[in-house]
């Protein structure tokens, strides 16, 4: 009964929070317009209400059904531009380390990299399912992932798990010291800052019970990481944002989705804002490994990914 349980809640969902509820939202304009929240998360992201947008699920077929539902006006088509693994991009920045930045400068798949490195074997030898535990242990590690956690995730034993992680961390030497300085500055200070000064308490940091502890470890790394994410996506869209007005193009910035922005383009300006939005996104701000965007046009917002 659970999955049918599980299957009936996401129905459920869909229809109370985006079917039902849509038509009641529509402006005076018959547009759609959210409201984004500048302080609605902890780690600074911007966070999406009436309707939120940013919890559609675009890895199942139904939530791909209510995005096509969204279409542009008349005359235009939506351009996505999404950064991509921008979070593990942050890490290899702050840590500095150098076989994760050696990846992302070579522009090699950063996960089949990181596979390689925990099973001794060469890049082209890694099959589709190593390929998908590294991917597992490469964003894991930035929230934190206990080797039980890990043991879940992949439907390995904790053993091997545990196998992995410390593989992992002795191919990237520079990650643990990340994530041991990260956590040593937050019980010292009682919070973590971002790359470009926010700061977040961390509760429970010095905490002796061993859960807290862990929870409080998990919440210090993460924040830095998405925390400085967010920031660079803001710092893109303002860049973006400022460039339209000022070539006076009537494209549009209309939604942002945690790593991706979603803009409303005239045809007839496709090709200039497709190169603008590119140049801006990757420019936005300096790291020692390239920042890269990927972007595609479509008829619906389900037409895209």
């Amino acid at each position: 009964i659970i999955p049918l349980i599980l299957r009936y809640r996401t129905y459920s969902k869909l229809q109370s929070t985006y079917v039902s509820s849509l038509f009641s939202l529509v402006g005076k304009d018959k547009r759609l317009h959210t409201q984004f929240l500048q302080i609605g998360t902890a780690t600074g992201r911007l966070s999406s209400r009436n309707p939120n947008l940013q919890n559609i699920p675009i890895r199942t077929e139904e939530g791909r059904l209510i995005r096509t539902a969204f279409v542009p006006q008349k005359g235009f088509v939506f351009l996505s531009a999404d950064y991509a693994q921008i979070e593990l991009v942050i890490l290899a920045h702050l840590s500095g380390d150098a076989a994760l930045r050696s990846a992302f400068v070579k522009g090699v798949d950063v996960h089949r990299h990181t596979a390689s490195l925990i099973f001794n074997k060469e890049m082209e030898e890694i099959t589709a399912d190593e390929r998908r535990m590294a991917k597992t242990i490469n964003f894991g590690i930035m929230y934190g992932m206990s080797a039980f956690r890990l043991a879940s995730s992949l439907n390995i034993s904790r053993g091997d798990a545990k196998s992995f992680m410390e593989r992992y961390f002795e191919r990237y030497l520079g990650i643990k010291a990340f994530v041991d300085k990260t956590v040593k500055s937050a019980e010292a200070k009682g919070y973590v800052e971002t790359m470009y000064g926010h700061r977040r308490k961390v509760l429970g940091i010095t905490s002796r019970n061993k859960v807290e502890k862990a929870a409080a470890d998990r919440v210090a790394v993460n924040t830095v990481i998405q925390g400085t994410a967010a920031e660079v996506m803001k710092k893109a869209m303002i860049t973006i944002f400022e460039e339209l007005k000022t070539r006076g193009l009537k494209s549009q910035l209309l939604l942002q989705v945690h790593d991706e922005i979603i803009l409303e383009v005239p045809i007839e300006e496709k090709s200039e804002v497709y190169a603008l939005v590119k140049e801006k996104m990757e420019n936005a701000v300096k790291l020692s490994v390239p920042l890269k965007a990927s972007l595609e046009f479509g008829n619906t917002w389900g037409d895209m990914h």
